[in-house]
């Protein structure tokens, strides 16, 4: 591949990833503003998942005494939450934003 070829791949890649940060904070921000927060079991959160075409996802992982993931998307105006001691399986069409931490207010 060219250096111009590398070099769109790039831009491309990190002009995606712009905005699936941008959503990521878009999401944020819509819960900071409306307080909405819904924290489901992760069985749960897989069924929400399952209404969206191609979800965005942000994952982390916490945890002092073993690992811990956390995930947080958006349905309908929502924002759903879960964590879980195993990975929840995403969808093929996810876009996924891993994050350091997921802070969630209270």
């Amino acid at each position: 591949m060219s250096k111009a070829g590398s070099a769109a791949g790039a831009a491309g890649g990190a002009a995606a990833g712009g905005a699936a940060a941008a959503h990521a904070a878009a999401v944020a921000n819509a819960i900071k503003a409306s307080g909405v927060l819904i924290r489901v079991e992760p069985d749960e959160f897989q069924k929400v998942l399952d209404q969206v075409d191609e979800p965005l996802v942000v994952v982390a992982e916490s945890g002092i005494f073993g690992t811990k993931y956390e995930y947080l998307t958006s349905w309908r105006g929502l924002a759903f939450f879960t964590k879980s001691s195993r990975p929840v399986e995403l969808p093929g069409a996810a876009a996924v934003v891993r994050a350091k931490k997921i802070w969630i207010p209270g």
